[in-house]
């Protein structure tokens, strides 16, 4: 209810359609929660685009500064104004490839919806352009695509994350606690993409370096810690007798490591994190008897299904 001096007016608005910009904002409102929203997908982006080495950097926690860098396949010149763009992508044609997605991203809104609330500059090069490009946007203000220095593949620049939208920059945390929850987005596409290098700087200081072409298990000892190894033992099931055609390879940790609380648990569903109430359910019903009621297991599960048996589209963080 509003306060007793607050007059409401009873005056009917005409319906109209939003500008962009908050359309833009309104979206980034599901898309864009913190600075570790924006360091999850920018990865999926540099994931998709066939990078061996990702590099992320941050300052204040990413609320200053998220820069994302591969060596993937890069953006040419003539399509870096239309990667801005609401709905734009190169991974979806049709309705019926949303039935069947196989890339990490696809809706093609983050990088609309991280524009809308940020200073954002894209550089990029593909193998075929002899340099990159890059385009600068602030808000609903776009550059013309310029000439610039860079090897192939992609780098994305944010800076100022939310400076437009002071309301939503109140509720976010100390730098400190934000710079953990990027730590934590960029550790688990880590686990879940082994063969990809990932490293994550914070102020200069590398937090994660991990190089590409690890095995599973090599790199989520790499993660966890090494001096675990002898305390997680390896599970796989290569295909069900069902139908269903799910291949599952994991680590599942001695009872010594049950913990308080899941955070320990990292699930992946063809290549995605996963948080799935079922799925750590059944962890603590394998553990029975062996850990404390009130303790979940450690493991790092890795599930892969039919693409056409999952549906990634269900909710806004995919």
């Amino acid at each position: 209810m509003p306060p007793a001096d607050t007059e409401v007016s009873t005056e009917r608005r005409a319906i109209r359609v939003l500008p962009p910009l908050v359309a833009a904002q309104i979206a980034a409102g599901e898309v864009v929660e913190r600075p570790a929203s924006v360091v999850k997908e920018l990865l999926d982006n540099a994931i998709d685009a066939g990078s061996v080495r990702i590099e992320v950097e941050l300052e204040q926690g990413g609320l200053e500064l998220v820069r994302v860098t591969d060596d993937g396949a890069g953006i040419p010149p003539e399509e870096l104004a239309l990667a801005l763009a609401a709905h734009a992508t190169s991974k979806v044609r049709d309705a019926s490839d949303l039935d069947r997605v196989t890339t990490m991203g696809f809706r093609g809104e983050a990088l609309a919806s991280i524009a809308s609330v940020s200073r954002l500059t894209i550089r990029s090069r593909t193998a075929r352009h002899a340099g990159a490009s890059a385009i600068d946007s602030e808000g609903d203000r776009l550059s013309e695509v310029r000439p610039a220095p860079g090897p192939v593949g992609t780098s994305v620049t944010v800076r100022n994350l939310f400076f437009n939208t002071p309301a939503r920059r109140k509720f976010v945390r100390t730098p400190a606690t934000e710079q953990g929850h990027c730590a934590d987005a960029v550790r688990a596409l880590a686990l879940a993409h082994p063969a990809i290098g990932f490293v994550l700087r914070a102020e200069g200081r590398p937090l994660i370096d991990v190089p590409p072409g690890q095995g599973p298990r090599e790199r989520a000892l790499a993660l966890l810690g090494r001096e675990f190894s002898s305390q997680y033992a390896e599970a796989h099931a290569d295909s069900f007798d069902d139908a269903r055609g799910v291949a599952l390879w994991g680590l599942v940790g001695l009872p010594v490591l049950a913990k308080p609380t899941p955070r320990s648990q990292h699930v992946f569903v063809n290549g995605r994190p996963v948080r799935d109430r079922t799925i750590q359910h059944a962890l603590k019903d394998a553990y029975r008897g062996l850990i404390e009621p009130a303790k979940h297991p450690s493991a790092v599960l890795m599930l892969v299904l039919d693409p056409g048996a999952v549906d990634v589209n269900v909710h806004p963080a995919k």
